[in-house]
């Protein structure tokens, strides 16, 4: 009686699952792999009657198993169907759409002007020999200001100027206002002869205007060998802004003043926009400012251990946003910092 019962109930599912199998919709792909997996996955309904099967009689095995394979196959087959149905509509969708009309434009991010302008700048220095030397942006007093023949009364180490850490030591730290702290540790550790470029992010305690800002970037150089004279700075120079402004670029240096270096000297290039005619660029001049140099002094290279009656050498140093300024004519420093996709996208096209 009880094998009967079972007989009974186990016949009556399938019939209930015949019934649904026969009722099944469903449109997504997912949705049917849904249906398929409940049904007839490991842990399936209609799996769960075939390892049933082997419990039942003898007697009503052949009836079972004739109706569990009707059912099986009735699943399979609906299946099936609703697959190709969801297929075909797939295929109608895509042949309503035109697939030769362009897709939509995608936002592609550029480099910025300052890292284009560095890069430049290194490439034409590794051309001509230099290597590139990095250092810390925090620094300390001597490898700032005092290898740098910087005397103690020098305005450059009041507050004004340089953002100081600590200033209640012998040896302040602070963050660096030039990278030519880099040019003392490359002297210091560096076998000679010595022939980098040093660039670097520095910071001063200055308003922030379209001209001027309390942070910005740097590449200097350093050249130091045996015989080394100005005409060779003033070569690499000219080399240099030819290089970055066009081979009609000329320079012209002027009589300045650094703690580091005699004698020292202010480097003009020619207008690159009137061509040495006068315009509002170089403000009538014809000439637009890029950079410091002059001859390593010998308290400079006797702090870092260089014996200046064998060695001689010359340093110089630029602004990348000043140089980026005269390459683009952007006309106000604050454009690099915002972060405004109007003015990066300019530089998309650069390369």
């Amino acid at each position: 009686m009880r094998l009967q019962n079972r007989k009974e109930m186990n016949l009556s599912k399938i019939d209930e699952l015949l019934e649904k199998v026969s009722n099944l919709y469903a449109e997504k792909e997912q949705d049917i792999e849904e249906l398929r997996v409940k049904l007839l996955g490991k842990k399936g309904e209609i799996t769960a009657l075939f390892d049933e099967f082997r419990t039942v009689a003898p007697e009503y095995k052949r009836e079972f198993g004739q109706k569990l394979n009707v059912l099986k196959n009735a699943a399979l087959s609906k299946i099936e169907e609703l697959k190709a149905k969801a297929e075909e509509r797939g295929s109608s969708e895509k042949a309503s759409f035109d697939l030769t009309k362009p897709g939509d434009k995608m936002d592609m991010g550029s480099r910025h002007p300052i890292s284009i302008t560095r890069q430049e700048i290194l490439s034409i220095f590794k051309k001509f020999g230099y290597s590139v030397a990095e250092g810390p942006e925090i620094e300390d007093d001597w490898h700032v200001f005092g290898a740098l023949n910087f005397p103690p009364e020098h305005p450059a180490r009041d507050m004004q100027d340089t953002f100081f850490i600590n200033n209640q030591s012998d040896n302040n730290i602070l963050l660096r206002t030039h990278t030519s702290s880099v040019q003392v540790r490359t002297m210091e550790s560096m076998g000679l002869p010595i022939r980098v470029v040093c660039p670097g992010r520095v910071f001063r305690n200055e308003a922030i205007s379209a001209r001027a800002h309390c942070i910005f970037h740097q590449v200097e150089g350093l050249y130091i060998d045996k015989n080394v004279s100005f005409a060779d700075l003033k070569q690499a120079v000219l080399l240099f802004a030819q290089e970055m402004f066009g081979a009609d670029t000329q320079i012209r240096m002027r009589p300045s003043y650094f703690p580091f270096t005699e004698p020292s000297a202010e480097v003009d290039v020619s207008c690159n926009i009137c061509k040495g005619k006068g315009c509002n660029i170089c403000k009538g001049t014809g000439w637009l400012e890029i950079m410091g140099c002059g001859m390593v002094d010998p308290n400079v290279l006797k702090a870092s251990g260089i014996d200046p009656e064998v060695y001689s050498g010359f340093a110089f140093g630029m602004g990348i946003e000043r140089i980026a300024m005269l390459k683009w004519q952007v006309k106000d420093l604050r454009h690099y910092f915002e972060n405004d996709v109007r003015f990066l996208k300019e530089f998309e096209t650069v390369i």
